[in-house]
């Protein structure tokens, strides 16, 4: 928890924040509908966040003058990735308010810390093992392949991932991975990739947004489809696991739980990202209150919205692939063809270079129908060339 109270703070006043990525861009847009300002701290000038901020401050994460004018002039301060320093958060929760905390980013920053964490609430997680040294990959790990070897630090859409089927493939991995501390998992059967958002205040009050749907290409997130295809009772034990991980946190902010839904185990989780998340961004168009809103309400210490979605909707992540042709050349994407259709929501995030992985917007389809917005959706790959997902 943050040593300094959450106190309800009125419009006009500066809300602070870590990161000047996409997701701290639409952060701001929400902050400020709401008639708040926002200072961003990101050591990149011009970065989609800060771009559309009201000022920002042009410093490393760690930056003490950096930090100390962030917390002079904000009455709160949040983040928009999971890996900025727990100790900046630390620091600043020192004299204001800091969502999420420092210990909550803490352990989300760390594979085996989360899983250790989250099996304590009594939420089930993949088997897995602690790889700390060469010493440890023996005969006892066998039950674990095929699996996959994650960096127990900094891994994010797929990367610090190797998948493996023998030990001699897990020692080698683990050699490639500079012998850092890792995580090996065993790879489940899925049926499902699911997802579900929590908005949880100071008070403990929390709100879950609908379980969301998600499909990978190349590790990672390509489509999300909200409601999720599954049954009542699994949306609601899905949402009521996220509930109790935020519980045994004590978290104060947005957090996501990504699960997997296996055919051995059941409803398991993945891992959890202490920020609004990728699969969330359909809520800008599809629920009363969005993911970005809530970030927003919980640092001014306001009362938490609804959730609500009034609409069936479908995201399709934009990726820099798209503004390259076959033969190497720069092309913008024919976006005056995407909105010709009238249930296509088209944001972009203002990145100046598009470079191939790179997460450069989204397109949100919103119908009528579930159907329609698969259709839809489908219509808009097409359109844009996105190739199929690997799930």
């Amino acid at each position: 928890m943050s040593k300094i109270e959450f106190k309800t703070v009125k419009p006009g006043q500066w809300l602070g924040l870590l990161g000047g990525g996409q997701l701290g861009r639409m952060f701001c847009m929400a902050a400020q509908s709401m008639g708040y300002r926002v200072l961003v701290l990101d050591p990149v000038a011009n970065g989609p966040a800060g771009s559309v901020a009201d000022d920002q401050i042009l410093a490393d994460y760690m930056d003490d003058q950096g930090l100390a004018r962030l917390a002079q002039r904000c009455v709160g301060v949040t983040t928009e990735f999971e890996n900025v320093p727990a100790l900046a958060l630390d620091n600043l929760s020192k004299s204001i308010p800091v969502s999420p905390s420092a210990f909550s980013v803490g352990v989300a920053q760390n594979r085996l810390e989360e899983k250790a964490y989250i099996s304590a609430c009594g939420v089930p997680v993949a088997p897995h093992a602690a790889i700390r040294k060469s010493a440890d990959i023996d005969d006892s790990l066998a039950y674990l392949l095929p699996g996959i070897v994650k960096t127990a630090r900094l891994g994010y859409d797929g990367k610090g991932q190797v998948r493996v089927k023998t030990l001699d493939e897990v020692r080698k991995a683990f050699s490639d991975l500079n012998e850092v501390e890792c995580v090996l998992e065993k790879r489940l059967t899925l049926q499902k990739e699911m997802s579900v958002i929590v908005a949880r205040d100071h008070k403990g009050e929390c709100a879950t947004f609908p379980v969301a749907e998600n499909h990978h290409r190349k590790g990672i997130l390509a489509t999300t489809i909200v409601p999720a295809r599954i049954d009542d009772a699994m949306a609601a034990q899905a949402r009521a696991n996220a509930i109790s991980i935020a519980g045994a946190l004590d978290y104060v902010g947005v957090l996501c739980v990504e699960f997997f839904v296996v055919d051995e185990l059941g409803l398991v989780v993945n891992e959890i990202a202490p920020r609004p998340h990728n699969s969330g961004h359909y809520s800008i168009d599809a629920c009363v209150t969005c993911q970005f809103e809530q970030q927003a309400r919980i640092l001014a210490g306001l009362p938490l919205g609804d959730t609500r979605q009034h609409s069936p909707a479908v995201m399709v992540n934009l990726l820099g692939d798209l503004w390259y042709g076959e033969d190497g050349s720069e092309n913008e994407p024919a976006w005056e063809k995407v909105l010709a259709i009238p249930e296509v929501k088209l944001h972009l995030y203002g990145k100046e270079q598009a470079r191939v992985g790179r997460k450069m917007g989204h397109i949100t389809v919103i119908a009528e129908t579930m159907e329609r917005a698969l259709i839809v959706a489908q219509t808009v790959r097409d359109i844009l060339g996105i190739g199929d997902d690997d799930d």
